[in-house]
């Protein structure tokens, strides 16, 4: 079992030398990786591990993934603070629990009932009354809540869903990663009165988004 002082301190040393180090310096991005913990996001025989820099299995034989990869994810939307921001694949939480410290509200949709009541669990545990979980297709995005100002993506699509760039409002900027089962890159595509335009990418591997605009469609 980790103590509380242990956690702050290991986390503490997570963001310094996993993030900070490796070129992540945005501050709001920072102070959000300080202040979630991560350990309250894993199954409970894993939280020795939290504060490795690796994906860890979760659930539902899926991953939460390496802390530097969400940090690296959040710092590309470039979040001021208060914006409206949808994620796309919920998993543990955690990824919606940092974005949830810096933008104003955020709408999460995870595919798999089970993982979507165990985030919200979490989630309202932690005091995160302003992420809303919703249990669907998160290829075809939340379209009650659009426009968002910022969307992220926590599965490899063959390409960026068409509704969930429609989803975007103008200048709004979508993390996402792009390509087959294998040889993905994480884009930052931007929506722009010529089309969307990609303004980055880093290579990177998911697992696939599922859905009716992923893989697997229909």
């Amino acid at each position: 079992m980790i103590e509380p002082t242990d956690a702050d301190r290991l986390r503490e040393e997570m963001v310094a030398h996993q993030i900070e180090a490796r070129g992540v310096r945005a501050p709001l991005v920072l102070a959000a990786m300080r202040k979630v913990r991560r350990e309250g996001y894993v199954p409970a025989h894993l939280r020795e591990f939290a504060f490795r820099d690796a994906a860890l299995p979760i659930e539902e034989e899926q991953t939460i993934s390496q802390p530097f990869i969400v940090a690296l994810m959040v710092a590309a939307l470039e979040l001021e603070g208060g914006e409206k921001v949808l994620e796309v694949g919920t998993g543990s939480g955690y990824a919606a629990a940092v974005l949830a410290e810096i933008a104003g509200s955020v709408y999460t949709v995870e595919r798999r009932a089970p993982l979507a009541a165990l985030a919200t669990e979490r989630l309202h545990r932690d005091g995160y009354r302003n992420v809303c979980v919703r249990h669907g297709d998160g290829t075809l995005g939340w379209p009650e809540h659009a426009p968002f100002a910022a969307i992220a993506v926590a599965a490899a699509a063959p390409d960026v869903p068409p509704s969930l760039y429609e989803q975007l409002e103008p200048g709004g900027r979508i993390a996402i990663p792009v390509g087959g089962r294998v040889g993905q890159e994480l884009l930052l595509v931007v929506r722009s009165p010529e089309g969307p335009a990609v303004l980055r990418s880093v290579p990177c591997r998911f697992v696939p988004l599922v859905g009716s605009e992923g893989f697997d469609r229909g």
